[in-house]
């Protein structure tokens, strides 16, 4: 059985580092994660888990995951039925916010191999799957995720929120153009949360240094970045593809939200950023206050 992406593992460790090194309050707090990936117990001893080096994007992979989980929190107060994860590794949303998550029907679509080591050490810490959670597994190299997620009972007629953090620097542009035309029709009332990351020449050096040894790396894990986007570029992308409404939330922004009332000097590296983009809103979604992202 296929173990799960390098990328996801890193990630599900740093949200588990935050709560372990980071003084509270806690931005994200996920230890499910790391019981998860099982990864031993010198977890703590690895290079990219260095509180002195990595600090700055164990704060990028919380505030991402908080950013998300806030967004999908007001949809789903304001009545949207509908999460898709796309990519979603070792997401543990609907384990740590039942509360949430059994108001929506909620669909975790990634690669079968990892998907099934998940499914099984879900079942090893008697998790368990509730009905309302869907996997969808998918070759995204040979398969539609779109029809697989159709068949898993997507309902295509009902708003939903989509997020994709942490993907779209591993597929084409024309790959991510696709994505966003097919994200752009569904139901009224949706909106996609999608992480992307800057081209170098918009970091300035030590940013830029960094970003260069991570791509390296990256490579060399056989997963190379492929695509960056200068966020107007992006934003006209998701405009051209049909989105009515679109907004850019920079690193910046992210900090001021969560990270600007602490005394620990912990912020974001710059690099990823996201685009949220909002389909045409229906009567109804405008009748409860629905918010509109500004372009």
């Amino acid at each position: 059985m296929a173990t799960p992406d390098s990328t996801a593992v890193r990630t599900a460790l740093w949200r588990a580092l935050h709560v372990e090194v980071d003084p509270p309050p806690h931005v994200f707090a996920d230890d499910l994660g790391l019981r998860l990936a099982d990864p031993g117990d010198g977890w703590r001893d690895r290079e990219d888990m260095d509180p002195a080096t990595a600090g700055r994007y164990r704060a990028g992979m919380v505030a991402r995951a908080r950013f998300v989980e806030d967004l999908v929190t007001a949809e789903a107060a304001r009545g949207v039925g509908q999460y898709v994860i796309l990519g979603a590794g070792l997401d543990t949303f609907a384990q740590r916010r039942p509360d949430i998550a059994a108001r929506l029907r909620v669909y975790e679509v990634d690669q079968p191999g990892p998907q099934a080591w998940k499914r099984a050490r879900l079942a090893e810490l008697g998790l368990g799957v509730p009905d309302w959670l869907h996997f969808v597994p998918v070759d995204f190299e040979t398969a539609s995720w779109w029809e697989r997620l159709a068949a898993a009972g997507f309902a295509a007629d009902e708003p939903a929120v989509v997020a994709s953090t942490g993907v779209s620097m591993y597929l084409t542009k024309a790959a991510n153009a696709a994505t966003l035309r097919r994200i752009a029709g569904f139901a009224p009332g949706s909106t996609l949360a999608m992480t992307f990351m800057l081209p170098a020449e918009l970091l300035d050096d030590g940013e830029r240094a960094r970003h260069r040894a991570i791509a390296s790396k990256a490579k060399a894990a056989g997963t190379p970045f492929v695509s960056s986007f200068a966020p107007e570029e992006l934003l006209a992308m998701a405009r051209e593809a049909g989105f009515p409404r679109v907004a850019h939330v920079s690193g910046a922004e992210l900090d001021a939200r969560y990270f600007a009332d602490r005394t620990d000097g912990l912020r974001i590296v710059r690099g990823e950023e996201f685009l949220v983009a909002t389909t045409g809103v229906t009567a109804g979604a405008a009748a409860r206050g629905r918010p509109a992202a500004s372009s």
